[in-house]
């Protein structure tokens, strides 16, 4: 199906323009349908050479049958996703090259009869080109609207990935904290989505998605966590630690109110509305779950090395939330967030998770 909307965008293209047709304008036209079915078959192949690879460690007993389907389900996935950005790329090339041709040159309605061959295998299409926006393909019962402005798409996605200091408030303050300032820090990676909340206007977005968020914790002093039957505290270890971790696996829904001060783009008449290009603030929150808590001492005695790690509740809090701002250019921003729940539920002094950094929002 995607290589018969290819070649039907293809051969629409021929139609609105089959007065002043020109070769050179023809030859363009194939040659980006030469790029897509390119593109496609490329990633096709990958995709076959990943999936051999996975029958070859199944087949060797390194992974399971589980495991196996798993991993070609994500290789599908992201061959997949790969194609259809590659895709765009060339549609946005062939949307450019059929508006500079033709931009609203149809007047008189007209309606032909015509084939296209694809796959060799022949499509008849009954087509009424009404004027110059809308071309009716009677033959396959739907209607391709041609938009004039090619930047009227409101929502993008982007991913996002950001790193920085992570560490507890207690008391209100963050100073003399019980964490070690630089070996406590945080990750953060996801998709979000963007969209323009008012049509002619590029100034306010509704900035949402999911994120997976590393929280990590060293505390000072060769001190670990013991969980204390309700509460968890922190207590120095008998032992010497070569280091001492806890970290929190946490699954959020972010949302922000994005302003963005990228502007419009006005050319030829038609207005441009440009996202990430200049100054950006996001304010708003976050809310969701934490699915993994663990402890991680690692031992250095009498020159023997040892790793221990605990997974277990630690007393943690299940449902997180909190509040979140960032500030930059373009792609790249300060990025600032703050827990309202308590990292623990039961502790005397609640201790509050803060986490600084810098956000990076890629589209």
């Amino acid at each position: 199906m995607k290589s018969l909307t290819i070649y039907l965008v293809v051969f629409l293209c021929l139609i609105f323009t089959k007065t002043q047709a020109q070769e050179t304008f023809e030859v363009r036209i194939k040659a980006i349908a030469v790029k897509i079915e390119n593109a496609t078959k490329k990633e096709k192949e990958a995709l076959k050479k990943e999936v051999e690879e996975v029958n070859v460690q199944l087949e060797q007993g390194t992974i399971s049958k589980a495991q196996a389907d798993e991993k070609k389900y994500n290789l599908a996935a992201i061959r997949a996703k790969n194609i259809e950005t590659r895709v765009a790329v060339y549609q946005n090339e062939l949307n450019d090259v059929v508006q500079l041709k033709v931009d609203g040159k149809i007047a008189a309605a007209t309606s032909s009869k015509d084939s296209i061959e694809i796959k060799g295998k022949n499509y008849k299409v009954t087509y009424e080109v009404t004027d110059s926006t809308y071309i009716d393909i009677k033959g396959m019962k739907r209607r391709y609207n041609i938009r004039r402005n090619r930047n009227e798409k409101r929502t993008t996605s982007q991913f996002v990935f950001a790193a920085g200091l992570n560490n507890l408030v207690t008391d209100g303050a963050v100073a003399n904290s019980d964490f070690r300032y630089w070996g406590s820090h945080f990750y953060e990676w996801g998709i979000t989505y963007n969209t323009r909340i008012a049509k002619e206007s590029n100034l306010l977005h509704f900035k949402y998605g999911f994120s997976v968020v590393y929280n990590n914790l060293r505390p000072t002093e060769n001190r670990w966590f013991v969980d204390n039957g309700t509460t968890t505290d922190l207590e120095v270890n008998p032992l010497h630690m070569g280091d001492s971790r806890l970290r929190n696996v946490n699954l959020v829904i972010p949302m922000h109110l994005e302003f963005d001060f990228s502007g419009k783009t006005i050319k030829n008449d038609k207005t441009y509305y440009n996202t990430h290009k200049s100054w950006r603030l996001g304010i708003g929150g976050f809310a969701g779950l934490n699915f993994k808590t663990k402890q991680v001492i690692e031992y250095d005695i009498d020159g023997y090395e040892s790793r221990n790690v605990t997974k277990g509740s630690f007393n943690t809090n299940d449902f997180i939330y909190g509040l979140s701002t960032y500030v930059g250019y373009r792609s790249t921003s300060l990025y600032l967030k703050y827990d309202l729940s308590p990292l623990f539920k039961d502790n005397p002094v609640a201790q509050n998770n803060i986490s600084l950094g810098v956000r990076f929002d890629f589209n």
